[in-house]
């Protein structure tokens, strides 16, 4: 029998769940029902099957060059006992690496480079991401308060326990940069009475949270700009700032910079929430096992992982003390289910906005990308931190009596009490 062959089948029969292989001659391995099937259609395949690259093996699938049937649960369980170690050890690399990884990180985050990058995601189809997002379309890891909350219920959820941790109140200025679809954004305006500007680099988003402004009677208390952060007037410094989901796209090379510049938009004494993803590793930009490369070329280009160690170095470089740290791994695990679910059940409808050769590239990257992300913060391979972050200390005594001009009553229990 083909050594390689041999391999594959060993690999197979290992598996938690029952899987078929079908060869590109035809020739069926493994049970007869299966949970998850694999119809290989290049011989290049069954090779990263073999060597458990299940990146570039998904790659494969968008490609055409291998199909992958089955319930997306069962594929990922698959997936993951395919892998031949850690996807965060195998992504690890030394000085040099690191050298080149912040040499690339400067040149690929200019101006242009991300609005690009920004539209070749975002602006893919609003109606793609609003099949299997919640009705506010919210594209961030949700906060599962109890454990029966649907995504809905933990979305809004999540956009409250920002608004909390912000402390935000009436007649605040308040920055959402990197606003989405706007949920954060018309969240805090509605219910918290503040004055709201968010900022996009999607055309799409731009006019969609326009018209929401619009219809909602907001457009005297609330603003939607198309703009990059770097180019936000510093003049009239905000009470409290939000970004989520966006630093991840900031690239770790300017992450001191760009914590420098939410820095100067916010007031002194003001607050600063940094919500994104996060790498496990402390050395790794992207997952190994060719899952950061599937990212990179399908879904987020330009895309950079960061350890929470470095992510709170960078922003003391940028001249913010961190004042409050939380994990929300298993949550973030739990939101991408539920989208991988929810596109799981739309799939006619998916194909029929995704047309064409392209559109069906699209829509095989996202059904591996969503579970496959869902399988990564399960197994913490990656993570989701919020961090809320102050202007620096001044060196007076009366912080902890809640002075009027400081915003962090350095006191935990506001963030989960009624007020």
């Amino acid at each position: 029998m083909n050594p390689m062959l041999s391999a594959v089948e060993r690999k197979l029969h290992a598996l938690p769940v029952t899987v078929q292989l079908e060869l590109p001659d035809g020739t069926v391995v493994g049970p007869a029902d299966p949970k998850v099937r694999f119809v290989a259609r290049d011989k290049s395949a069954l090779a990263h099957l073999a060597e458990g690259a299940v990146g570039v093996l998904g790659q494969d699938y968008v490609e055409g060059r291998i199909d992958i049937q089955g319930n997306m649960r069962d594929v990922m369980a698959a997936a993951a006992a395919l892998l031949p170690g850690s996807p965060v050890d195998a992504a690890r690399g030394g000085w040099l690496t690191d050298l080149v990884r912040k040499v690339i990180s400067v040149w690929r985050h200019s101006v242009e480079r991300d609005a690009k990058q920004i539209e070749f995601h975002y602006d893919l189809s609003d109606e793609f991401y609003a099949l299997w997002l919640d009705p506010r379309r919210v594209y961030s890891c949700a906060y599962y308060r109890t454990p029966e909350m649907n995504l809905a219920q933990a979305q809004e959820a999540k956009l409250d326990h920002i608004c909390r941790k912000l402390r935000l109140k009436a007649g605040e200025r308040f920055l959402d940069v990197g606003a989405g679809w706007g949920g954060l954004l018309l969240w805090a305006a509605e219910n918290y009475g503040v004055d709201a500007t968010g900022i996009t680099l999607s055309r799409n988003q731009h006019a969609y949270v326009n018209k929401l402004i619009q219809e909602k009677g907001l457009s005297g208390r609330v603003r939607m700009e198309l703009l990059d952060y770097r180019k936000l007037d510093e003049s009239q410094p905000y009470d409290k700032l939000a970004s989520v989901g966006m630093f991840e796209h900031v690239g770790r090379a300017q992450l001191p910079g760009y914590f420098a510049k939410l820095r100067r938009l916010v007031k002194p004494g003001g607050l600063i929430m940094n919500h994104g993803i996060t790498a496990a590793g402390l050395y790794n930009a992207e997952l190994g096992s060719g899952m950061g490369e599937f990212i990179e070329k399908y879904i987020f280009p330009g895309g950079e992982l960061t350890h929470i160690s470095s992510v709170m170095e960078a922003m003391t470089n940028g001249g913010l003390e961190g004042v409050d740290v939380e994990n929300l791994r298993p949550h973030y695990a739990r939101t991408l289910w539920a989208w991988s679910d929810a596109l799981e059940a739309r799939l006619p409808d998916a194909v029929q906005l995704l047309q064409g050769d392209q559109g069906a590239r699209s829509l095989r990257a996202y059904r591996l990308y969503l579970a496959g992300c869902a399988m990564a913060f399960e197994h913490g391979w990656i993570a989701l931190h919020q961090v809320l972050a102050a202007t620096p200390a001044t060196g007076r005594p009366d912080e902890l009596d809640n002075p009027a001009d400081l915003a962090y009553p350095w006191r935990r229990t506001y963030m989960y009490t009624d007020t």
